[in-house]
């Protein structure tokens, strides 16, 4: 078994910390969107306001995509698995949009994982 390219650990605790901040922004949406649902019951009027239940919602699901896709990227890469590899490179792109750190950390990603040598690391493991 060859020795682990230096910067995956790296990465995949970049991806779990992700996926944490995540966890904290469904938390925020939840607090902060319905702060009159936390500890008793909250009828919402759907008339008024289906709109912001329909985006909050949207943001939600797409929150825990990510958050599957963080988790096991990361472990992937752990595991030395192929397909950790390439769910960390989809992580990564879909990183870029948070300008300007998300955009930095997820090219450099992009380009370290696209190495020869962290390229075969993975490949040797099928």
């Amino acid at each position: 078994m060859s020795k682990r390219p230096d910067l995956v650990l790296l990465i995949a605790i970049w991806q779990f910390i992700t996926a944490f901040v995540c966890v904290i922004g469904i938390a925020a949406i939840a607090i902060f969107a319905f702060p009159g649902s936390i500890g008793r019951h909250v009828v919402v009027n759907v008339g008024s306001d289906v709109g912001a239940i329909f985006g909050l919602s949207i943001a939600i699901i797409l929150l825990v995509f990510f958050i599957g896709l963080s988790v096991a990227g990361g472990l992937g890469l752990l595991l030395r698995k192929p397909w950790g590899r390439i769910l960390s490179i989809i992580h990564a792109a879909l990183g870029t949009i948070n300008i300007p750190i998300g955009t930095i950390i997820g090219i450099l990603i992009l380009i370290y994982l696209s190495r020869s040598e962290v390229r075969e690391y993975f490949e040797g493991n099928l």
